[in-house]
């Protein structure tokens, strides 16, 4: 009777092995067209260094993916390439940063990033009325511009439950302000005459999703980049108190309904490489990360974010950018230069800039 319950139990263990190697299998394509891209854009950005690396692969995989048109055998690595490998990133960055330089920059940064916040949310309600973007594309605009693009969306839907097509205008719109960005900032950062620090602070305040945030910061200089991951980290968390608040008024919009609806999607409120960039400070804090790691660490860091840019151009379509719809598009861009602005007279203000 051994043998017919052992079977079992091996499948049970095997099952999930099988799982794991059929992603390998399926990701491997599509991850070395985006690490072959980001190996390419590298040296290049040594040659151009206003351009840089990160955004060099952005525009080299939007080519490259234009020849090649990635279909589905391309995708599951490209998908890799976007989002696991750069989340790896931000937590080695992590290690080249002590708790306390993450305090310093987040506490300094608190001035300018509720402010841009306030501009952000306050502008889309105003706006959007104004434009006639009304309900949830409008919250979804307004809180993927002012909090951390995608991401924000993906928390916000998770407990507002709008319809399919208010999220594709939602990520369409953040998506195009994001390309805008990382092209845009670092050189209007080098004609503005800013440091690594203002940049940073700029980039991190006022630029959408976090792959585009570290594409413009690494761009603009070594220096700038951890800077903005800090402070777009720290941006991240006011995600925590935004969705809380929604997860209350469309409770109460919907007459007091209960269940999933007011379920928060903490995975995504709170991600897990926002944990994994603290205990990485904390291991460089206790000295378990010796100083002359950190350079080997940041160029590691660096080709990973590149990496991930090449697999975003990489997937891009022509149709990602009409999705948006016009008026969505407007107010995403109104909201974009707003928060842009802002985030640089709050520094003027503050003696940051």
């Amino acid at each position: 009777m051994a043998l017919p319950t052992a079977l079992p139990r091996r499948a049970v263990i095997a099952a999930p092995l099988h799982h794991l190697l059929d992603r390998g299998r399926d990701a491997g394509p599509g991850l070395l067209l985006a690490l072959a891209v980001a190996a390419v854009a590298t040296p290049l950005g040594h040659l151009v260094p206003v351009v840089g690396g990160p955004v060099l692969a952005i525009v080299l995989g939007v080519g490259v993916g234009a020849v090649v048109r990635p279909g589905a055998r391309l995708r599951p690595g490209l998908a890799v390439a976007s989002r696991p490998l750069l989340q790896v990133a931000i937590v080695l960055l992590g290690a080249t940063l002590s708790l306390q330089q993450v305090a310093t920059v987040g506490l300094g940064s608190l001035p300018v990033m509720l402010g841009t916040l306030a501009v952000a949310l306050g502008g889309a309600w105003v706006l959007g009325r104004a434009l006639g973007v009304r309900g949830h594309t409008q919250v979804l605009i307004g809180v993927g511009t002012g909090i951390c693009g995608a991401s924000a969306i993906a928390a916000t839907t998770a407990v507002l439950r709008p319809r399919d097509h208010e999220v594709a205008y939602a990520l369409g719109t953040i998506f195009v302000f994001n390309v805008v960005a990382v092209l845009a900032f670092p050189p209007l950062g080098h004609a503005l005459g800013m440091d690594a620090q203002s940049f940073g602070l700029w980039a991190g305040t006022a630029v959408n999703d976090t792959s585009s945030v570290l594409a413009a910061a690494f761009s603009f200089g070594a220096d700038a980049g951890p800077y903005a991951t800090v402070v777009k980290l720290t941006r991240t968390l006011t995600l925590v108190p935004i969705v809380l608040v929604l997860a209350v008024w469309s409770a109460r919009r919907s007459g007091g309904e209960q269940g999933e609806r007011t379920a928060l999607p903490w995975a995504k409120v709170v991600p897990w490489f926002l944990v994994a960039f603290v205990a990485a400070s904390a291991l460089d804090t206790l000295g378990a990360v010796p100083a002359t790691w950190h350079g080997g660490i940041t160029t590691a860091g660096t080709f990973l974010i590149t990496t991930a840019l090449a697999g975003i151009g990489l997937a891009l379509r022509p149709g990602d950018l009409r999705r948006a719809g016009v008026r969505p598009l407007l107010l995403g861009a109104v909201l974009w230069v707003l928060v842009a602005a802002s985030s640089l007279g709050l520094q003027g203000l503050t003696g940051t800039l």
